[in-house]
């Protein structure tokens, strides 16, 4: 069941963070590189 559920809450955020790309000023490649660095760190910091 957690399997499942972090992968909604995966596909979720993914949906957000492509909408506020859209939208947030700059290149949105160094956006994406940032958030995935993110992402991990607190991947790797809950664990």
């Amino acid at each position: 069941m957690t399997y499942r559920t972090t992968i909604g809450w995966s596909l979720i955020t993914s949906g957000i963070v492509t909408l506020l790309l859209a939208f947030l000023p700059g290149d949105s490649l160094w956006w994406g590189i940032g958030l995935l660095v993110l992402g991990i760190a607190i991947f790797v910091g809950r664990r």
